[in-house]
């Protein structure tokens, strides 16, 4: 459940007024100053969002630079006024997210956030070169404020409205696994070169970390969400998704051919006692594996889940306009060495990080078999794609562990057909015989019928009486009961 967040407006009124006063009419200094003394107010009560003690520096700024005019203000300090204004809104707005293991450039993450690239520079200039001159920054200074406005106040007041679609979408991690891949099969082939290719290698991997940063601010746009909430705060509960969301984006492209699978189905699955990858595939993918799971821990569970996902049900498309480019585009939905090859990473997976301690949460065996379960239940097989994969993958998973190899055992034996009995002579005889025995008894219970005082003289099979008139016997409907009497089942 999401926490309520606090924010200084008693309602979203007081935050449309404030609105007008800013934006409505760029002239009217006496809206200004109202605008000043409300936030002024807001943040004496508690601390202000970012994009509002942003608008406070900017306009207590503009309101120094005209309406000290005939005073003649030191030009220095207008320019300082602005500048610190400025900077301290770009730098606000970047730093939160500089959330990856490796920094990143500024100027990439104010392009997620869709802000003017010149600000940035901007910012640099003022930062560590000669200040900007004041008509540059009086520019950016309504600049700052237009940006705002859009992404900040008129969401915030109407947050039915369509957001401008300013941020450009997550570029393709795929190009980075194709260069991790084409290193790692270099020292694969010539251990000697391990040193000369390791900067390179230890470098995609730094970039692949940057792109997962990346992904986690576009998760936010993904989900028609600016991300003010982690700027102005740290909401750990919205930190995970994020998180999650990214590396669902890198699992999807590592499960695509051409990556964990390898291209050549010959490859893909070489006779082998265990049900694991081939060596040749474990060599290349399982240092970035490792290096991925020490910088975030939930990696292998979101890994495994992809790949039964994947196996279980159609993949739609996101609907969210990122380049995730299949590494290789054909068609896998009907090739059964990539479903197994698949299943074979979820189950080394599995045992090379599943600790067996749950923490509150299924672990990776018994999420799996969770999942698999849905899919493999008794009634639910019929139609279901892909059921020798997914029987062989449970198979696995559960192998070891009694209490799931039995549970795996009763899915599994539901799977298969009922075969189809053979007759032969000695059963048609049982069969008359038991017609005779009935047709007998029936005989029995008409004479039995006709004649009250006669007893029974027939048999019945134990477990069974026929009742006559002294038991007390009536005739009633299903389900109707009379006390004291015997209710009938006909």
């Amino acid at each position: 459940m999401k926490l309520p967040r606090r924010v200084p407006w008693a309602n979203i009124n007081e935050l449309d007024q404030l609105c007008s006063w800013v934006f409505m009419d760029e002239s009217d200094l006496e809206a200004k100053r109202f605008a000043i003394n409300r936030l002024s107010a807001w943040r004496a009560v508690t601390a202000l969002p970012h994009a509002l003690e942003s608008t406070l520096s900017i306009l207590t700024a503009r309101l120094i630079d005209t309406s000290e005019t005939q005073q003649s203000p030191s030009w220095l300090s207008l320019r300082q006024n602005y500048a610190a204004a400025i900077i301290r809104m770009v730098n606000g707005l970047v730093d939160p997210l500089q959330a990856g293991a490796y920094a990143r450039s500024i100027a990439s993450i104010a392009a997620q956030l869709g802000l003017p690239s010149w600000l940035v520079e901007l910012r640099h200039s003022a930062t560590h070169e000669d200040l900007p001159s004041l008509e540059v920054l009086r520019e950016a200074a309504r600049e700052s404020l237009t940006w705002l406005l859009h992404n900040y106040f008129l969401p915030t007041i109407n947050p039915s409205a369509p957001r401008p679609s300013t941020a450009p979408p997550l570029r393709p991690v795929t190009p980075l696994l194709k260069q991790y891949k084409t290193l790692l099969k270099i020292v694969a082939r010539d251990t000697s070169l391990r040193k000369q290719n390791q900067p390179d290698i230890d470098a995609i991997m730094r970039d692949i970390e940057r792109w997962l940063a990346e992904a986690k601010l576009a998760a936010d746009f993904a989900a028609d969400a600016y991300g003010w909430e982690t700027i102005d705060g740290n909401d750990v509960e919205q930190e995970d998704s994020r998180e999650k969301w990214a590396l669902e984006r890198l699992c999807d492209a590592l499960i695509e051919k051409g990556a964990l699978v390898s291209l050549s189905q010959k490859r893909r699955n070489l006779p082998s006692d265990e049900f694991v990858p081939p060596h040749s595939s474990l060599v290349l993918w399982t240092p970035l594996l490792a290096h991925t799971h020490t910088y975030h821990p939930t990696f292998p569970s979101v890994l495994t889940t992809r790949i039964v996902e994947n196996l279980l049900y159609e993949q739609p498309d996101s609907g969210f306009d990122m380049d995730i480019v299949s590494l290789e585009a054909d068609e896998s939905q009907n090739d059964p060495s990539y479903h197994l090859a698949l299943a074979k990473w979820a189950v080394w997976v599995i045992k090379a990080y599943d600790n067996g301690q749950e923490n509150g949460e299924l672990s990776l065996r018994k999420n799996v078999i969770v999942q698999l379960a849905s899919t493999l239940a008794p009634g639910k097989t019929e139609g279901a794609k892909k059921i020798d994969v997914l029987a062989a993958l449970l198979g696995a998973v559960s192998s070891g562990f009694t209490e799931l190899q039995t549970a795996s055992d009763m899915l599994l034996s539901a799977t298969h057909p009922l075969q189809p009995q053979h007759w032969d002579a000695g059963d048609l005889t049982v069969m008359n015989e038991r017609l005779h025995s009935l047709m007998s008894l029936d005989g029995e219970c008409q004479k039995s019928t006709n004649d009250p005082d006669s007893a029974p003289t027939t048999l019945l099979p134990g477990g069974w009486r026929l009742l006559d008139h002294h038991s007390g016997w009536k005739s009633c409907p299903i389900g109707i009961y009379y006390s004291n009497y015997a209710m009938s089942i006909v």
